[in-house]
């Protein structure tokens, strides 16, 4: 069975299903089964989107990923200036 990736909008959607389940009696496990999801995973998006509305999931998302980019190119410019600093000071 493929696993399936939720996107931010998606993610928050099913967390309200659960609530709205959870809130009419049921346990959370049943509540995740009925959702198609394990209570792990309910548990860990909690904790990650709790109390987000879908825009700010979408926004969050896309904020970490601009973060990751923009941490590689930092990392990539250091390399390349302590390569340079390195070939001008005749360490190579």
């Amino acid at each position: 069975m493929p696993m399936q990736r939720y996107k931010p909008e998606q993610i928050v959607t099913v967390l309200r299903q659960v609530e709205v389940a959870v809130a009419s009696g049921k346990s959370v496990p049943q509540a995740c089964k009925e959702a198609g999801i394990t209570t792990q995973s309910y548990y860990r998006w909690r904790k990650e989107y709790g109390g987000l509305k879908i825009e700010q999931a979408k926004k969050m998302k896309d904020l970490e990923r601009e973060n990751v980019r923009l941490k590689r190119l930092v990392a990539e410019l250091s390399l390349e200036k302590q390569i340079l600093k390195d070939v001008a000071e005749g360490n190579f």
